[in-house]
Order: C-alpha cells, then structure tokens, then sequence
C-alpha cells in the first residue's frame, strides 16, 4: 500500500489559489482574513488531514512553542508531580512539552541537551543527574537557548534555580522529633554529592547543634542508592547497635518506608520506641502502617513555576539576564510514625 503523503501550506496555497501567507493566517484565525477565507481554507485542509509543520514554523518564526523536559527518573513520585505541573502550566501559556530521561548519567544527560537543541525547543527546563560532574554542556546550551532549573541544581550554572529550602524542610523534621522528647536521632542519607541529600543532612545537623545534641556518626548512614530495599537494609543496621535510636530521619519517603517495615517485622513500636519521619509526602506515605510523618514539597507548584520563569526568559529575553533562586514553601505532614494523639 502506498504510503500517504501530508499536503504541505504551500500546495494547500496553490489548490486555492491563495498566497501561503493568507493560507496560514486563516489557518490560525487572523482577524484580517474574512470568515468566507477561512472557511474554504479549513475545508480543504480537513479534507486532506493537513498537519502543520512545527519545525517549518519554528524556522520562519525562530520559535517552535516546544519547551525541553530533562528529568533523572521518570518514574519517580515526587518527579510525576513536578511534570504534571509542568504539562498542565505548559499547556496554559500556549506550549508543548518533550519530555526526557537522563536515568542519573552524566553522558545520556548531555546527549538529551544536544537532542533538545535539534528538536529546535524554546528553552529547557532541567533536573540534574545524581552523578553530573561537567556542566560544560548545560552552560554551552545556555549560550543558545533560555535554561531553568528545578529540584537537583549546581551552584556551577548561572540561572534561575526553582527549589525548595532543603536545609529548613530537614531542620524542621528533625525539630519535630526533638520536640516529641527524641534525642538519639539517626539519619540515612545519600552517599556524597547529591546537592539535595546534603542540604538535608544540613539541616539535620543544625537542628542538632541547636538543641545541643551530640552528632554520632554510628547512626549517621549513607546509601547510594536511596530505596525502600536500602531503607529497610539501613533499618537493619540501626537495630543492630547497642544502644538504638529513638528516631530515624531518612531523606526520602521510600527509605523511611523501607525503615516502617523493617521495625514492623521486628515489633519494634513506632513511634514510642522509635519514630520516623520521611521526605515527600509519597502516595504510599498514607498506606503504610503507621502513616508516615513526612515534608510535603508541592512538586506541582514547582513545575508551575519553573515553566512561568522559563517562558518569561523566552518571551522577554534581556541582556542583563542574571540568575535567581526562587523558592516553594514546604510542610512538615504530622502523622502516626512520629506522634500519637
């Protein structure tokens, strides 16, 4: 079966007997082409299932109104919040959206930058990998293209940065449980270089010095890989001491569900022996058995806004554009792993 080819504007113009011009513009509801036009127009290119050409457009008009998605984990909760932001935002202001996944490696991440520019999009939105060492291409792609950055940022790379306060959402989960009478209070974080892992464990630190509680680096653990397997293998570890843990902060919901479960197996009370307090407000973060006390960050809201900040660059580009760092306010979600009514 021969395949179909798509009627281009220009033949549409010539069928018509129209300029390619008057064509587009009744296509796109001019108010200076007449109903009469635009009817004859959208007739014939309903009939023949006629497509526009977005790269074609982009290239007369040097826009495309495609915005660059560059995520580590596509999959992950806290990141389908932020994308949903971003599609329905995108979709508000007049954008489509490509969205991408770097899988947390440095060479996919920059092959997607690279995709990105040839796809021809308006600007890119970026989330870095755990792992990114160079940011020579995310700044030669700034060079070309308006770039926002959200959730995983580098003080390395002079733009808007969309994020919340990690320090101040960690230091007021570990104040809770410092509230709730706990003073050995452990922490399982991500190995070194994760900027987010370590701005929590900052504020763990703080909330500590605060308080005058001694850090023992007995329960301060560290994981690659930042899952509820790790969390109830951390768990494990924790359990095994000598003197326990009254509290364990984890900086992820999935750990600290990893560490719900591992003490439920081993019918240690949660909270009255040993709290715990997540990182997400996860879906599973209400299933779990007890509820999990966790900081809800509005990945939403955040989605929003990096879009907003990233149009606004595209739209009303200046010479004297400089960096900033917006930040969305977090709250610290009380539920049964910490406090009993």
């Amino acid at each position: 079966m021969k395949k179909k080819q798509n009627i281009t504007l220009k033949a549409l113009a010539k069928t018509l007997d129209l300029s390619i011009s008057t064509v587009s513009r009744a296509l796109n509801d001019h108010p200076d082409i007449s109903w009469e036009t635009k009817e004859r127009v959208k007739t014939l290119a309903d009939k023949h299932n006629y497509v526009p050409n977005l790269f074609a457009s982009g290239f007369r008009s040097h826009r495309t109104h495609i915005l660059g998605v560059i995520v580590p984990n596509i999959s992950h909760y806290f990141t389908t919040t932020i994308l949903k932001g971003v599609l329905e935002e995108g979709e508000n202001l007049g954008y489509r959206v490509i969205i991408s996944e770097s899988k947390n490696d440095e060479k996919k991440q920059s092959e997607m930058l690279r995709t990105m520019v040839q796809f021809g999009v308006d600007g890119v939105l970026m989330a870095l990998s755990r792992k990114t060492k160079s940011v020579d291409e995310i700044l030669k792609v700034m060079n070309r293209l308006p770039l926002v950055m959200f959730d995983k940022v580098s003080g390395k790379i002079p733009c808007t940065e969309v994020v919340i306060n990690e320090e101040e959402a960690a230091y007021n989960a570990v104040e809770h449980l410092i509230n709730t009478g706990k003073r050995r209070i452990a922490i399982i974080k991500e190995t070194e270089g994760s900027y987010n892992s370590e701005k929590r464990y900052q504020g763990y630190l703080r909330a500590l010095k605060e308080y005058h509680i001694p850090v023992d680096e007995k329960i301060v653990l560290s994981t690659e890989d930042i899952s509820l397997a790790k969390g109830r293998m951390m768990a494990n570890i924790l359990l095994s001491l000598k003197t326990r843990p009254d509290a364990i902060f984890a900086i992820t919901d999935s750990a600290a569900i990893g560490v719900i479960k591992a003490l439920n197996k081993f019918k240690v009370k949660i909270p009255e022996e040993i709290a715990v307090v997540g990182f997400s407000n996860s879906a599973s973060s209400t299933i779990i058995n007890p509820s999990l006390t966790t900081v809800d960050q509005p990945g939403n809201k955040i989605g929003r806004t990096a879009v907003k900040y990233l149009i606004d660059e595209i739209e009303n580009p200046k010479e004297d554009m400089f960096s900033k760092t917006i930040e969305i306010k977090t709250n610290l979600i009380v539920r049964d792993s910490s406090f009993k009514a």
